[in-house]
């Protein structure tokens, strides 16, 4: 099987795994314990705070707090920032992002959503646009889980800050950490990272704050993580997390560029007559989508399934919907919408594999022109 879904989920790194997993066995002890095995496991908890935050935050000034997944961080950040005034984010969020602003609106605060471009990037003058004195908190994604488009978040969360000083400003970097180069600038106040998109396990994520940012707790109990997210902390998942996250930072440029000539054997050798790709040329190399004129993308991601090919149709958190919104926010007339096909790599992924899922998703979709004749 080829599995080209990872911007859905990776496979948990071996190596990284039996780092941790210790953590899994004989050193289970609760990290808020008072005796010895209890320190040790906290410390490791810390240690891998310290290496985590390391990667993107290399000046300091921001602080970590760890979480069960990226959705709730993202949660996090909106409803502990967004009290009053307004909130201003763009019509293609994650799904973790877009249904807290719905939420906002049901509890009457005014939602504000700028527009995007073709690929997906957010329109900057257009989200400038939206922010004023009333403005609470300003969200826009970093890579566009859909696309792969990258916002200038260093250049946006600036221009925001110049026209409301008091605004904060959240980043959801769950498909750049560990994949784009980038470091934190004291203008992004809260940025959201997750394990399992870098070979990680599920379980594990991170809400990161810059230093001074009020932050308050989704989850109440045992006052773990500073008192801002309670419960007992899945020591295994996040020292998996760190080490994880070790590996992908010390081959980032490598993975970059391997990962971008499979991007490029995908995109050159797709049939140009069914396919047309929607992933700008500079997006993130780790996601190329297309879309399959007159196709059903849902119908030819299970032939290729039943091929031998893994890919998805959008985001994994919303596959239930026929047309992705982010599409339809993008601009695609929903006969384009229904063909999408999300592709997406990791560095594990090789030239052989690219090419023969090219061969795979041509022939297949071939067969499904002919059949809808």
């Amino acid at each position: 099987m080829i599995y080209l879904d990872n911007a859905a989920t990776t496979a948990p790194d071996a190596a990284a795994v039996s780092a941790a997993l210790a953590f899994y066995g004989q050193k289970f002890h609760n990290p808020s314990s008072l005796y010895g095995a209890g320190f040790e496991a906290h410390r490791a908890v810390q240690d891998a705070r310290r290496s985590l935050l390391a990667h993107i935050a290399p000046a300091g000034g921001f602080e970590l707090v760890f979480t069960a997944s990226g959705s709730e961080a993202d949660n996090q950040a909106i409803f502990s920032s967004v009290r009053r005034g307004n909130f201003v984010t763009t019509a293609g969020e994650h799904a973790a992002v877009y249904q807290s602003a719905k939420e906002l609106e049901r509890r009457g605060i005014e939602v504000r959503y700028a527009r995007l471009h073709a690929d997906g990037s957010v329109d900057g003058e257009d989200l400038l646009r939206l922010v004023d004195e009333h403005t609470s908190l300003v969200s826009v994604i970093h890579v566009n889980n859909e696309t792969g488009a990258v916002n200038d978040i260093a250049a946006l969360s600036a221009a925001v800050k110049k026209k409301n000083a008091k605004a904060l400003f959240h980043s959801d970097g769950v498909q750049a950490f560990g994949k784009i180069p980038f470091s934190l600038p004291q203008s992004v106040d809260l940025y959201t990272v997750s394990a399992h998109k870098i070979g990680g396990v599920r379980g594990a994520a991170a809400l990161i704050r810059k230093k001074g940012v009020p932050l308050h707790p989704l989850i109440f109990g045992g006052g773990q993580e500073n008192g801002l997210r309670s419960g007992t902390e899945n020591t295994f998942a996040i020292v998996q997390f760190a080490a994880a996250a070790e590996k992908k930072f010390s081959s980032l440029g490598r993975d970059l560029e391997h990962v971008r000539a499979l991007n490029s054997a995908v995109r050159t050798g797709l049939d140009t007559g069914i396919f047309t790709i929607l992933s700008a040329e500079d997006a993130s190399p780790y996601i190329v989508s297309v879309a399959a004129k007159g196709l059903r993308g849902e119908v030819l991601l299970h032939m290729l399934d039943d091929a031998g090919v893994q890919v998805g149709t959008g985001s994994a958190c919303s596959s239930k919907n026929r047309y992705s919104r982010v599409m339809l926010a993008c601009g695609l007339g929903e006969a384009l919408a229904d063909g999408v096909l999300r592709i997406s790599f990791c560095a594990q992924n090789t030239a052989e594999e690219a090419a023969e899922a090219v061969a795979i998703i041509n022939r297949c979709a071939a067969q499904l022109k002919e059949r809808t004749k």
